[in-house]
């Protein structure tokens, strides 16, 4: 165990801030799976008693973890210099401002989506990590935690979108699980969420559209409704979206369906590719059909991967970062690229506010 901790000497430190069902569920996991590339040096919850049950549950592999707790836990790990990252994992309403704090003392940070609650709070945000001076060696990389765009099934299926042509038509068509036994059910800062669940999941299927076709949403046009009086309102939109290339498509969302379905699929004049959840020999992820000219259907399929692969890139990003000032991190885990994401949900609750009226997605630069 001693060649361990030696080996492990070495490594970057990050604090975890938030011990909700994520950060239980999803980054303590998969920090375990990467603990040959970053050392958990912290969690952060705001009782005493979350932030030990969560710590109880990275003991294993972050033996040495620290429990930090209110604010004055959050004041030691900003003055902590060993922490050179932070994971920001908490209530989407507040994840901005603790994530501008971190960033502002120096702490690169990833935080979970959703980027934020609307354009104008992401645009103000941004325009204040842009406005730090440059006080440190380099300036601290703001990523975010949208998985999708590091699901090797979209990483693939982007590469192949060339190969099917000129695109005539996409249909994105999502039929969700959100029920009473879904952990996230009862989730009180996604029920008051603007946008209640269509904003907080959407975005991961806006992200999977943005990331297969390449091409920005410009307009959109939509209709929500509320129909299961279990879940906040909206619970189920159609929307008909146009892209920066001038192909059209559809975006069809139910938070709860009785047969869950969740597909992204696009028609060219040579071809189609169609993205689909599923699973495979006890596995999820995507099955992936490609249909080229030869009219043959290859299939492959690709089990859950991105938040291991999102973690492992901030961890590197971080490290280059520390060498190079002027490194330049990932763009599909640039904060920017959420913001987008949000853009166009945005946009289609605003139309459908509106009965229908087309609505331009604000653009970010």
């Amino acid at each position: 165990m001693a060649g361990d901790d030696e080996g492990r000497a070495g490594l970057p430190r990050i604090a975890v801030v938030g011990a909700g069902i994520f950060a239980r569920t999803q980054y303590i996991p998969r920090l375990r799976e990467i603990a040959h590339l970053v050392v958990l040096k912290a969690i952060w919850s705001r009782t005493q008693e979350s932030a030990k049950a969560a710590a109880e549950l990275a003991r294993d592999f972050a033996p040495e973890i620290e429990c930090k707790w209110g604010d004055a836990g959050l004041e030691e790990i900003m003055g902590d210099s060993s922490i050179m990252g932070v994971a920001v994992v908490l209530a989407g309403q507040v994840q901005v401002e603790l994530s501008l704090k971190m960033l502002k003392a120096g702490k690169h940070v990833i935080q979970e989506k959703p980027a934020s609650g609307s354009t104008t709070e992401a645009e103000t945000a941004l325009s204040i990590y842009n406005s730090f001076p440059n006080q440190f060696p380099y300036k601290p990389i703001w990523a975010l935690g949208e998985n999708y765009r590091f699901e090797p099934a979209f990483v693939e299926s982007s590469k192949l979108i060339k190969d099917i042509g000129d695109m005539m038509h996409i249909q994105v068509i999502i039929e969700g699980s959100m029920n009473s036994s879904n952990p996230y059910f009862g989730s009180s800062w996604r029920r008051n969420f603007v946008g209640g669940f269509i904003l907080d999941m959407g975005v991961h299927f806006i992200a999977g559209l943005r990331m297969l076709v390449g091409s920005d949403v410009t307009s959109v046009s939509s209709i929500s409704r509320h129909v299961d009086m279990s879940l906040p309102p909206p619970d189920n939109i159609c929307s008909l979206f146009q892209l920066e290339n001038g192909c059209a498509g559809v975006f069809v969302f139910a938070v709860n369906s009785r047969s869950p379905k969740i597909l992204w699929r696009v028609d060219g004049t040579k071809g189609t590719i169609q993205v689909e959840r599923g699973v495979d020999s006890g596995k999820h992820g995507y099955q992936v059909l490609f249909s080229g000219e030869n009219g043959q259907c290859q299939k492959t399929f690709y089990p859950f991967c991105g938040v291991n692969e999102e973690l492992k890139t901030f961890v590197q990003d971080m490290l280059a970062a520390s060498k190079d000032r002027d490194h330049k991190a990932e763009p599909c885990s640039s904060y920017v690229e959420g913001a987008r994401d949000v853009a166009v949900l945005e946009a289609m609750l605003e139309s459908s506010a509106k009965q229908g009226a087309p609505v331009q997605v604000k653009k970010f630069p």
